[in-house]
């Protein structure tokens, strides 16, 4: 498994990251929490990723109300092993309680993680969503001083704009953001900021929860225990004319190439040489498999190209 530096954070990280978000839960959606893989399948597709080399996993503490966190901790005292660890806060963990980037609020969260995990030092943090409510400074100053405490190693944001990147002036160490060919903005102003600033950058949801395997048809009921048939909001918007023209031709080049949709949809996004790495999250650890292979597959400029025009820039889906 290739491993690139993750920008200015002195951490290296594998290529493909296994996301989290399926452990427990859906994401920090409280309505679906304990839906999600329970611990015994997320150990599974724990133990699948370790053996191809994907060594960095990616959690939030609010992931299945702090199931997620709970169950790669077991997973590391059971296997006595050491992934690296990117954990985040923003989103309240329960009906009624608090939320956001407030500075004694990220130190009660570092803390709490910390203890789901298992863990003395979280290796890479991030703010989960911008904080409207905290001024920028106040959550930069606190996550700085959690460096210097040596609770966390470094941290980033996700769901930053590029004025937010422009703000920070280069305090992020990288951006974590939805990328794939349903949702190419970060390429027009964000990517840009990264690769000038010498930022990381690692996406999520390449396949777009789903709609880029090809599995949802026009007019037809989502698959019961596919993202849109658990928590469709997110991508109800993607439900378009363009956006169904978009995957017609996505399937006759795939067609065309002998290779599955997916697999076009993951070397899309790693041909960006702007990206560290990519997030996966995988419901079964035989998914993993098409991640891995997609690596080998190389995107010349023209497909490249070719296949972003493919698609018009679409909604950003949430984790």
């Amino acid at each position: 498994m290739e491993r690139r530096a993750l920008g200015r954070t002195g951490t290296s990280v594998s290529r493909l990251i296994l996301g989290c978000a399926g452990f427990g839960g859906f994401g920090s959606d409280f309505d679906l929490a304990g839906r999600g893989e329970d611990d015994a399948q997320a150990a599974a597709i724990m133990d699948a990723a370790w053996e191809y080399g994907i060594d960095t996993f990616d959690t939030a503490d609010a992931y299945g109300g702090g199931r997620s966190e709970q169950a790669i901790g077991k997973w590391i005292r059971s296997r006595g092993v050491q992934p690296i660890l990117t954990t985040k806060t923003f989103h309240p963990m329960a009906p009624g309680e608090d939320r956001g980037l407030g500075p004694a609020r990220i130190r009660r969260q570092v803390e709490s993680s910390l203890g789901r995990l298992g863990v003395d030092r979280i290796d890479l943090y991030l703010t989960h969503e911008p904080d409207p409510e905290t001024s920028l400074a106040e959550t930069l100053d606190v996550l700085d001083e959690l460096v210097a405490e040596g609770k966390i190693g470094a941290y980033g944001g996700s769901h930053l704009t590029a004025d937010l990147l422009e703000q920070a002036d280069g305090r992020y160490g990288w951006v974590q953001n939805s990328l794939s060919l349903l949702d190419q903005g970060d390429a027009h102003d964000v990517l840009p900021l990264v690769e000038t600033r010498g930022l990381g950058y690692t996406p999520y949801s390449p396949l777009s929860g789903g709609w880029l395997t090809g599995k949802y048809r026009r007019g037809a009921t989502p698959p019961a225990e596919s993202r849109m048939g658990l928590r469709p909001g997110p991508y109800e918007e993607l439900d378009r004319d363009d956006v169904w023209q978009g995957i017609e031709q996505l399937r006759r080049w795939t067609n065309d190439h002998g290779i599955a949709m997916a697999n076009a949809a993951y070397a899309w996004v790693l041909a960006d040489s702007r990206v560290t790495a990519m997030l996966i999250g995988p419901r079964r650890p035989e998914q993993l498999a098409s991640a891995v292979w997609s690596m080998e597959l190389d995107l010349s400029p023209d497909d490249h190209a070719l296949l972003a025009s493919f698609f018009t820039p679409a909604v950003t889906p949430r984790p």
